[in-house]
């Protein structure tokens, strides 16, 4: 008798596809109508990292936005929060954080986004169980009406040794941390398969064992964050399987920066490769 080494999760996902999307700030020297086009013809169904108002010009393609893009402010002192550098861990934020994701979270509702995109900020000196704490009490004054709209927030996790000296949430069991603190069904994490490939490694293992803590894939070619071809490191089209096999329906954005004259060629080369 033929032994079936097929798992249940396995068999769930034979027959499932990757959902293609693609970073559009990889891509910003290309007019995004231009650009639409060029990824709807290879097969991507989203454009993500953009802002509400470009969804009229995605709806005009027949596209989604598989993850909008930070909102960001100012304190009465002049510094900009939101962004990477400046978020959830600082308390003295939190006010002006809690306005500026009010504001953007009724306007991804309006448009029908289901993700939004957000940042641990910086450590400054900060310790990790400290800053994890007050990205749970900044988090905590929004998530009510995240899951009243039916919007997940989605915190990337960045490395800190290449790309973002400093930044916090650089290790998935930070992030996961944070994820059981808040015990919300609309606060997840964007596993970022290059920045975690930098930071920790053990891709596809980490994927397996916390799949149901990441609502959202990053790709990017390590070293470098270019091209995912053979000339990196990693194994997409097993790490893609990997996420197909948890039972995954939602989107692969590819975020690397491409190094060709063709940034388009090497685009639809990575859709190929993640193709499983």
């Amino acid at each position: 008798m033929p032994i079936n080494l097929r798992n249940k999760e396995n068999e769930d996902s034979m027959g499932k596809k990757i959902n293609h999307s693609v970073c559009r700030w990889c891509y910003e020297d290309i007019p995004l109508d231009d650009f639409c086009v060029a990824a709807k013809g290879m097969g991507i169904s989203s454009v993500e990292l953009l802002d509400t108002s470009d969804f009229l010009m995605l709806e005009k393609h027949g596209l989604a936005c598989a993850m909008v893009t930070f909102p960001t402010g100012k304190t009465a002192e002049g510094e900009t929060v939101g962004r990477i550098e400046k978020a959830f861990n600082q308390p003295k934020h939190h006010d002006v954080l809690e306005e500026i994701y009010t504001q953007k979270l009724h306007e991804c509702a309006a448009v029908g986004a289901k993700q939004l995109i957000c940042f641990s900020g910086n450590r400054e000196g900060m310790s990790d169980k400290v800053g994890l704490e007050n990205c749970a009490t900044g988090l905590r004054r929004i998530l009510p009406l995240a899951q009243q709209l039916g919007i997940t927030l989605v915190m990337e996790l960045l490395n800190s040794k290449v790309d973002h000296p400093d930044y916090m949430c650089d290790h998935s069991a930070w992030g996961i941390a944070l994820c059981e603190k808040l015990a919300s069904p609309n606060f997840k994490l964007l596993y970022d398969i290059y920045h975690m490939q930098v930071m920790e490694g053990d891709v596809i293992a980490t994927i397996r064992t916390h799949h149901r803590h990441f609502s959202h894939y990053h790709t990017g070619g390590v070293p470098g964050r270019n091209e995912i071809d053979s000339t990196q490191e990693l194994n997409y089209p097993a790490i893609m399987q990997a996420i197909l096999d948890t039972g995954y329906s939602g989107y692969v954005g590819q975020e690397f920066i491409p190094t060709g004259a063709d940034k388009l060629a090497s685009l639809k080369q990575g859709v190929g490769i993640c193709t499983v």
